[in-house]
């Protein structure tokens, strides 16, 4: 019995030692997932660096992501309806209604900090807006852009484009990667944001 066991042993031995020897150097033994996943599956993480993150509120003081306007060439402009340069409205409005389907957006929004020329509700503000000079595009709830209680958003733009907002209709233009490219003071031309904006589409 002994020696039958013994011979039995024997030859699962030899097996083993066949199956092993079988196997050429290179041959994974251990198939480890994390070696042969595919690595084009995953894309390229977004850059935190950009308008993107931010959110803001709306007209009913819902939060709205401004990664919804990924892609798009932005210009973001502080605003008043009782300032000298509240006219530009007209201009705005022309240059949205003509770049608008080629993925330009303006993004505007109503702030009271500079000589109290934007007062009453965001119904007032907006109602006065569309009505006076038919603006389409997005009109935001009434913030702060300087001192300790300002947007966050303006925080990042001026970070960008160094120095506090002196007025009304100062705008920023971003590109469609939501990077801020110019900075524009109220004074400069309508000329020349045109041509900026028509340059970055």
């Amino acid at each position: 019995m002994t020696k039958h066991i013994i011979t039995t042993l024997l030859v699962v031995s030899l097996a083993t030692v066949a199956a092993v020897s079988g196997c050429k150097k290179n041959d994974p033994i251990d198939n480890n997932p994390a070696d042969t996943a595919p690595t084009d599956t995953v894309p390229p993480e977004e850059p935190a660096d950009n308008i993107y993150q931010f959110k803001v509120l709306d007209g009913n003081g819902d939060s709205v992501s401004l990664a919804q306007y990924r892609g798009k060439v932005l210009l973001v402009v502080n605003t008043a309806t009782q300032c000298g340069y509240t006219p530009q409205y007209t201009d705005l409005q022309r240059i949205y209604t003509k770049y608008q389907d080629s993925g330009f957006v303006i993004l505007d929004f109503p702030c009271n900090q500079f000589g109290s020329q934007a007062p009453g509700s965001y119904d007032d503000i907006h109602d006065y807006c569309t009505s006076r000079y038919g603006i389409t595009f997005p009109q935001f709830a009434k913030i702060n852009v300087n001192g300790p209680n300002a947007s966050p958003l303006y925080v990042w733009l001026k970070e960008k484009k160094p120095g506090d907002i002196k007025w009304n209709f100062t705008k920023f233009l971003v590109n469609r990667n939501g990077e801020v490219q110019r900075r524009f003071e109220p004074a400069n031309s309508m000329t020349m944001v045109e041509n900026a904006v028509a340059q970055a589409l």
